[in-house]
């Protein structure tokens, strides 16, 4: 069963959200929360598996909640689920450690998918928003594509194409017929040889250079 925490400051979505969550046979709301203060507060007693996180809030918006909940309880995921499509936001949220953004208008299906992802390991990021952080993020620097293709072995590099794309460890690992656990040797070893701290970070940046 994934536990779900939502964190929103509108009832009508909270309730919303609740009442789609809890009918899924795999899924139920632990607790919900108003704006980020709460939702620390809350999670000290109660560790959600994912956490879906509005951004404009009061007391603490939705940045500032995610990288102290991503800081202090690095196994919990955040998706981030908003009405605000603005780069700062974007890129400020993924940098914190969300494990996606995506907005309100997304249909129920398409939520339910992304939170089934998440919790697996994959990155979520819908179309509108991805096209962002490629048109956004500096130019394509051919040296720096040189410089990842170097750094990585062949299967490093395919395994961080194929995180870039939202596939989870196991759904890679099925692909290319390898062990959950060979899938992560490789991707531990991609992220060391790139400085990077997580499999989101890896995804903007193959993102960023179109790799």
């Amino acid at each position: 069963m994934i536990k779900i925490a939502i964190v929103d400051d509108q009832k009508l979505i909270i309730n919303g959200l609740s009442m789609m969550v809890n009918l899924q046979p795999d899924m139920e709301v632990l607790w919900t929360a108003e704006h980020g203060k709460e939702a620390l507060f809350k999670i000290t007693s109660a560790q959600p598996d994912l956490i879906l996180m509005d951004i404009r809030m009061p007391e603490m918006n939705g940045v500032e909640a995610t990288a102290l909940i991503k800081r202090d309880y690095p196994d919990t995921k955040v998706l981030v689920l908003t009405t605000f499509n603005e780069d700062a936001y974007i890129f400020e949220t993924l940098k914190a450690g969300a494990s996606g953004y995506l907005l309100k208008d997304v249909p129920p299906e398409e939520l339910l998918d992304g939170i089934r992802k998440a919790v697996k390991g994959g990155t979520v990021i819908e179309p509108s928003v991805a096209s962002k952080v490629v048109k956004n993020l500096s130019r394509i620097d051919e040296n720096v594509q040189n410089e990842i293709r170097e750094k990585l072995t062949t299967r490093e590099f395919e395994i961080s194409k194929m995180i870039s794309e939202g596939l989870s460890n196991k759904e890679i690992s099925e692909l290319l017929f390898l062990s959950e656990g060979t899938v992560k040797n490789h991707l531990t070893n991609a992220l060391e040889k790139l400085e990077l701290r997580d499999r989101t970070q890896l995804a903007i940046l193959m993102l960023k250079n179109q790799m």
